[in-house]
């Protein structure tokens, strides 16, 4: 199961955006996650037409996401493609 982690900060508008990173460690503490979030709002290296991004941070969020297969012709396909190469 894929699991990432989502930050969500105010910008410079006191408008929602929004940081989602892959592969996330499992299991931070929310003293770990406010603290990486000040940093990168304390940066202040993010902006976007003249708006600070990431300005002031809001909530972080474990996601996990299932992908279920009904069918996939691509994995057909490749098999096909390598049985032809022999």
């Amino acid at each position: 199961m894929a699991k990432t982690l989502k930050l969500i900060f105010l910008n410079g508008k006191n408008k929602k955006t929004s940081v989602t990173l892959g592969d996330a460690v499992d299991n931070l503490t929310a003293e770990q996650v406010c603290g990486a979030m000040a940093t990168i709002a304390q940066a202040n290296v993010f902006e976007k037409d003249g708006v600070k991004n990431y300005v002031t941070p809001q909530s972080a969020s474990y996601i996990e996401r299932t992908v279920s297969d009904i069918f996939n012709d691509g994995d057909a396909n490749q098999a096909e493609s390598a049985d032809k190469q022999d």
